[in-house]
């Protein structure tokens, strides 16, 4: 249905002073912060894990090598959505507008909820990692992850405890012995806190104070003189869980954003009503490949 006169009332009216409720600033691009931007030319994208090879065995003198096989394990699928708004603006109602140029305000706003909407998206990737399965049949941050020969790894602390210097030291404990598909411990590090606007106070104590928080001690703080979460900490105002927080790794293959077409916008008059229609529309997903790229926890 088109916007109307009536419906835009005051607008019309001589005397008006002020036109207010759509100029607010946004948080914008935080899934920047979070996931690595690629591009697709097709309706979905997937992506295999591969399993090497395990340890090597000793080989007795005059014995035959022993082989070792390789193969896949799980697959992660990148499903694009199309995500689209639009407005109809009756003829009557640009002709008699009397501030503003209704098209240019209301547009506007289309690209503000087309933004707002990408953001939601993006966060619910981590507001449902605890809950919602992925490519290796387990949530994103588990406990018990799958390894391709019977074996598990876990990406989550064993027992939830909220943001302090003592469960985020546990957690760079317990990233340095993450494993890869055979078993074997891989070099993985901690890169960026990533937390709820909650606990914001909270993670600049940790990771920026000279001397450990809240004690009477005169230590260093070990986390910041170590250099540990080099990219330091980002707020996303779109998590849903006031202390929740993750720890995104260096693991390559992470979390990803696949762009399949970006925000294009369009109006056209139609011919009947004289009507202006305008659009946004875009195509992008949102997910994750490797769960070892985060590590989680709820909080207490």
């Amino acid at each position: 249905m088109a916007i109307n006169r009536a419906q835009l009332a005051k607008e019309l009216e001589p005397g008006l002073n002020a036109l207010f409720g759509m100029e607010y600033s946004r948080y914008e691009n935080e899934h920047a912060e979070i996931f690595d931007n690629e591009t697709s030319d097709r309706a979905f994208e997937e992506e295999v894990m591969l399993v090497g090879f395990g340890e090597a065995a000793v080989k007795q003198e005059g014995s035959a090598v022993q082989f070792d096989t390789a193969q896949e394990s799980f697959t992660a699928r990148y499903s694009h959505e199309t995500v689209a708004l639009a407005f109809s603006l009756t003829e009557e109602a640009v002709e008699d507008n009397l501030y503003d140029t209704l098209s240019a305000r209301y547009t506007r706003s289309l690209a503000r909820s087309m933004a707002y909407t990408k953001q939601v998206k993006a966060a619910n990737i981590l507001n449902n990692a605890f809950s919602t399965a992925g490519g290796d049949g387990v949530s994103l941050v588990n406990t018990a992850h799958p390894t391709a020969l019977g074996g598990t790894f876990s990406n989550r602390s064993s027992t939830d405890a909220d943001l302090n210097e003592t469960s985020l030291e546990q957690a760079m404990i317990d990233i340095a012995a993450f494993i890869d598909e055979r078993g074997l411990k891989i070099a993985m590090q901690g890169r960026k806190l990533i937390i709820p606007v909650n606990i914001q106070f909270v993670a600049d104590r940790i990771l920026n104070s000279t001397l450990r928080v809240g004690t009477s001690d005169n230590d260093i703080n070990a986390l910041r003189n170590m250099g540990m979460l080099p990219e330091g900490y980002t707020i996303n105002h779109y998590l849903s869980d006031t202390d929740a927080y993750f720890i995104k790794t260096d693991a390559t293959n992470g979390f990803k954003h696949f762009v399949r077409a970006p925000l294009t916008t369009g109006m056209e008059g139609d011919f009947d009503t004289g009507n202006m229609r305008y659009k946004a529309r875009e195509r992008y997903s949102f997910g994750f490949s490797d769960p070892r790229c985060v590590y989680g926890s709820q909080g207490s």
